[in-house]
């Protein structure tokens, strides 16, 4: 069966994570509902010169075009459209990924603050007992940065921090991006091939 999956995509740099999360979820046949913040659409410039939209359906035309989503799979949500499915538990994604997650985002998730589509979606998920997975960018964490991450874990969340291994000889950093969304897909259950597995060699 698959799976429909909640990304969130906010202020933190690691803007690439997020567009090759979607791109490999909607390849794996998933459906992705997508919302991104404010900040978020200013990071996207900066790093990937890709100008996203403020409104929703705008956006979603050119993400579809982007993303080659001819199965239409992909749904972009405004982050204060409060009658969107994954703001309540009676019609909860399977899982949330918020990619990449500022440390304010965070901090609004670890206080139950739901005060947009994307911190009440990791809200709904957390109480529905589905996976959140949130990948913070920022370094080097605070002692309050990493209090709010060990009361998320606490609550069953998933802190996944974009930190790329070498062992599979990165020769790009198209090579890193993969190595860090193939640990988020493990994370929701997700199959892919972006890289090699530890050991497959001696199989």
């Amino acid at each position: 069966m698959n799976k429909t999956i909640v990304v969130a995509w906010t202020g933190a740099s690691g803007l690439p994570y997020g567009l090759r999360l979607v791109d490999c979820l909607l390849g794996a046949g998933s459906r992705v509902w997508l919302m991104y913040s404010q900040a978020a659409q200013i990071v996207a410039k900066q790093e990937t010169d890709l100008v996203l939209p403020a409104q929703p359906r705008e956006a979603q035309r050119l993400l579809a075009e982007r993303f080659k989503d001819v199965g239409g799979r992909l749904t972009v949500f405004g982050r204060d459209d409060w009658y969107a499915p994954p703001a309540s538990g009676s019609n909860p994604p399977d899982a949330c990924v918020i990619c990449p997650c500022t440390m304010g985002t965070l901090a609004e998730v670890a206080a139950g603050l739901a005060k947009d589509l994307i911190t009440r979606s990791a809200d709904v998920v957390l109480k529905e007992g589905r996976p959140l997975v949130l990948v913070p960018r920022e370094t080097p964490f605070s002692a309050i940065h990493l209090e709010n991450m060990l009361k998320l874990a606490r609550a069953g969340a998933v802190i996944l921090p974009p930190s790329p291994g070498f062992y599979h000889h990165p020769q790009a950093i198209s090579d890193l991006v993969d190595f860090v969304v193939a640990r988020i897909l493990d994370r929701l259950a997700i199959p892919h091939d972006l890289m090699q597995r530890w050991g497959a060699d001696h199989q």
